[in-house]
């Protein structure tokens, strides 16, 4: 087991009955996700945790492959499955360096690239498992971005020894230019793009494979 998996799954059950911190935000990108997706989709979500989202959307897809490094947040998804009645959504240990061998319509990575330690290794993958023509949808967090404040400043002085101490996961800090521009190197086409919510940013992409 990895350092990752085995953080994500001491938190694992704690994590699912956290309440969404911007609630308008989610469900807004949630909307446009959603106006991406069709019945006939084969969906591949990368980093799923507790499969909230996965399970939020599989009305709109044929099938979504839920993946995550933390069999304890995959745990939890399936629990969440069996008691929402929802048939179409698989849950599958792998990371997003890593993802299942498969071919899929659209691609799906939420609050997960800052999380990854190869971003431009596991955007290769992506871009890999995704059909001529398919969609990548990803929401990060873009911490490096400049004018988030003085308290905001502290806590990103303070990660490195909260992770030292196990108390957080591993966390790149990148801006939001160099997230579009290492996307846009893996072989993908930015076709959409928000802050959801504005600040600290959260950048929303949708990206075609070219």
């Amino acid at each position: 087991m990895t350092a990752t998996a085995k953080f994500w799954d001491g938190i694992a059950e704690k994590y699912a009955k956290s309440p969404i911190r911007d609630m308008e935000s989610y469900e807004h990108t949630l909307q446009r996700t959603a106006s991406y997706l069709k019945p006939t989709d084969q969906v591949l979500e990368l980093g799923c945790g507790t499969g909230r989202t996965a399970l939020r959307l599989s009305r709109y897809a044929d099938t979504i492959t839920a993946s995550d490094v933390s069999a304890g947040m995959l745990a939890v998804g399936r629990r969440l499955a069996v008691e929402q009645k929802i048939e179409n959504v698989a849950f599958v240990e792998a990371g997003a360096n890593n993802p299942p061998n498969w071919s899929y319509d659209v691609a799906m990575a939420f609050n997960l690239l800052h999380l990854v330690e190869e971003l431009e290794a596991a955007l290769t993958q992506i871009h890999k498992v995704l059909k001529p023509g398919g969609i990548f949808i990803s929401k990060t967090p873009c911490i490096a971005q400049g004018g988030l404040g003085f308290k905001f400043g502290v806590l990103r002085m303070l990660l490195p020894v909260m992770q030292l101490l196990g108390k957080a996961p591993f966390v790149s800090q990148f801006d939001i230019k160099t997230l579009e521009t290492a996307v846009e190197k893996a072989g993908f086409e930015i076709i959409e793009c928000g802050n959801f919510p504005a600040s600290p940013p959260s950048r929303y992409l949708v990206a075609r494979k070219v």
